[in-house]
């Protein structure tokens, strides 16, 4: 049995080296992707389109409009001299707030009365609307701190706080939203590259006839299957190499727990990946046809069913039911757990048993259809 494997596997590192397209898309698309995806799918709100009405022009006013501008959050692009214009922009997306100060802004101040501000805002991204929001409540806030703080110091009183509070943010200090995608990324982009790769492996010896010689060979449907596995497991391992560590080094996302349990998960998510290409490769009749069914099945319940993006919970009923069957949901806690948290094999072993359980279940089902296939 280990020499009809050896040669099933001999038999495949051959064909993924002169099939140039399937060894880039084993190694080098991931990085790409990685690179690609990692710069252009951020939720970071910075560099917010301002524009200003300041209806008083006075040094307060501009003082309060530079507390804006030096938060780091705000560009201000535009000075303008009616609301009615600010709104204009906000309908031709040209800016994303608009800040308007009321003529009576110093004096309102001065008398000790609240001065309304009003800030238009573009609500279509809500996400980024209730973020800006934040932003300029943090601003405004702080700026009205420091003019009670010198009205009671002129007073001769000190600054009393009822509840003080001090956050501390845990993994992720510095609230970057790459740090929390990468993961992610990490086992998308593994998803994608390891169905396709394999899910034309099968029916590319239906297509060139060579499964005849298979069918007469001594080579059973198991060996023939772990044989067309080991050689793609192998390169894949290579390729999650290579992500994570185009990962650390354009990104700064380095693995703070174990190296070995990041290789024994990544080992059985890429075995649980490989299979459901195997198993596409046996129900599809044309490489074509193998090519979209892979596609399909791996980045719409990858992007969508996986937390990846979207959180799980937050999902109907059914829907998070409908995302067990899908390998890489487990794989991102794993991922989050052991690169960002750096926690230990207790936090995530409940996941590992499934990529297990979901890698024998496919594989088996794979072999089964292989069976029937060339029956």
């Amino acid at each position: 049995m280990i020499r009809r494997l050896w040669s099933i596997i001999k038999k495949e590192f051959r064909q993924i080296r002169r099939d140039k397209r399937v060894l880039s898309i084993l190694t080098l698309v991931p990085a790409f992707l990685l690179f690609l995806n990692g710069y252009a799918l951020n939720f970071d709100v910075t560099h917010i389109r301002l524009a200003v009405v300041d209806l008083e022009k006075s040094v307060r006013s501009r003082e309060f409009l530079n507390a804006f501008v030096t938060s780091g959050y705000f560009d201000v692009v535009d000075v303008l001299p009616s609301a009615e214009e600010a709104t204009t922009l906000l309908d031709d997306a040209e800016i994303r707030a608009a800040l308007v100060i009321p003529g009576d802004f110093s004096a309102n101040l001065l008398s000790g009365r609240t001065v309304d501000v009003q800030v238009l805002v573009d609500g279509v991204d809500a996400n980024a609307a209730t973020t800006v929001i934040g932003y300029v409540q943090a601003v405004t806030l702080q700026y009205s701190r420091g003019i009670l703080l010198s009205a009671l110091s002129k007073i001769g009183r000190q600054n009393y706080i009822p509840i003080n509070y001090e956050a501390r943010i845990w993994y992720n200090p510095e609230l970057k939203s790459v740090k929390f995608l990468v993961p992610g990324l990490i086992g998308f982009i593994l998803t994608i590259t390891c169905v396709i790769a394999t899910a034309l492996s099968i029916v590319r010896e239906k297509e060139r006839n060579t499964i005849e010689q298979i069918v007469v060979s001594p080579v059973h449907a198991m060996e023939f299957i772990v044989g067309k596995l080991v050689p793609y497991a192998l390169i894949a391992l290579i390729a999650a190499v290579i992500v994570i560590f185009a990962a650390y080094v354009l990104f700064g996302v380095e693995v703070k727990g174990s190296f070995l349990n990041l290789f024994v998960a990544t080992l059985l998510f890429v075995i649980a990946a490989l299979g459901i290409g195997l198993f596409i490769s046996t129900i599809s009749e044309s490489q074509q046809v193998a090519f979209q069914v892979a596609a399909l099945a791996s980045m719409l319940p990858t992007l969508i069913l996986s937390g990846f993006i979207f959180p799980i919970r937050s999902m109907p009923l059914f829907l998070q039911i409908f995302s067990n069957i899908t390998p890489a949901k487990y794989y991102l806690v794993i991922l989050r757990g052991i690169i960002l948290k750096g926690v230990g094999l207790a936090a995530y072993w409940e996941q590992m048993v499934y990529l297990v359980l979901f890698s024998l279940v496919v594989l088996g089902v794979s072999i089964l259809r292989f069976r029937k296939t060339i029956g």
